[in-house]
């Protein structure tokens, strides 16, 4: 296990350290436990909404650490967007969650992943289940045109243990609904086809549980006013932990969703390179 660098160790300012470098713009610390924040964007970097790539810091030997981030922004944008868990021993969010506007993180533009819109078949309603930060590949998704193109409605799950953790979620649909870019393209009733559904799990909320439990109690189609899934219509992306995968593909599975890939698209996918605990 890599040893915690004390908070007083880690680095000033990252500036001119380093390779594959590029600069933070902006920092938002939404709970004790929760950051995301924005850099600068290769001009050589082209990715697919959805997709990770490598991003980190130097440790006190100069050694790069690096961990696989989902990208949170969508593809058309001039910044690229994480959001991140803090891991008070992890080796890299220890130093990571103390960055700054100015500041520089490793960036090796490689973008990879499995939750893209062309690892799915064509289908009617596109599901994003997420839990915590597994939210950040979606982020990038729903503010994607080609989403809304391909797909008559889509509906976010996300789950976490306490309230204060869905406000990214919250204020990332309220802000995609009011978009003028995707109200433009696809006009006023276009903030009716996202549905949001958030849940809490160790705190008192109007919608609680795991989305497993509510997928397969059925309790999320009938509060959403929509059929159960089926593979005819329904397609899904899942993002958490492996415990979360390992659980939600089973009840994709019992309703005839069979799980794909970039090679061979089917009607869900799950991304296996999560940043979880441990970072």
């Amino acid at each position: 296990m890599t040893l915690d660098i004390p908070v007083a160790d880690a680095p000033k300012s990252t500036a001119n350290l380093m390779p594959d470098a590029q600069t933070v713009t902006s920092v938002r610390h939404w709970t004790d436990t929760l950051f995301s924040f924005r850099v600068t964007r290769p001009p050589s970097l082209r990715f697919r909404s959805g997709e990770f790539v490598m991003i980190g810091l130097p440790d006190e030997r100069g050694k790069p650490i690096l961990r696989a981030y989902s990208i949170a922004s969508p593809n058309w944008d001039d910044e690229l967007e994480f959001y991140s868990i803090k891991v008070p021993d992890g080796p890299l969010t220890s130093r990571l969650q103390h960055i700054k506007p100015g500041d520089q993180i490793i960036l090796r533009p490689k973008p990879v992943g499995t939750l893209v819109l062309d690892a799915l078949l064509p289908g009617k309603r596109l599901w994003f289940l997420a839990t915590g930060t597994g939210i950040a590949p979606f982020a990038s998704l729903l503010r994607d045109p080609e989403t809304y193109e391909r797909y008559e409605q889509v509906i976010l799950m996300h789950t976490c243990r306490k309230v204060a953790e869905l406000e990214y979620g919250r204020e990332l649909v309220e802000g995609i609904k009011d978009d003028p870019l995707l109200t433009e393209i696809y006009g006023d009733s276009f903030a009716s086809r996202l549905l949001y559904y958030p849940t809490a799990t160790r705190e008192e909320y109007p919608r609680r549980g795991r989305i497993t439990d509510n997928l397969a109690s059925g309790k999320v189609f009938a509060d959403l006013g929509l059929p159960p899934m089926n593979p005819a219509e329904d397609r899904a992306m899942v993002c958490g932990s492996m415990a979360l995968n390992i659980d939600v593909t089973k009840v994709l599975e019992g309703f005839g969703l069979r799980e794909g890939a970039n090679s061979d698209p089917k009607e869900f996918v799950v991304e296996k390179a999560f940043v979880g605990d441990g970072i």
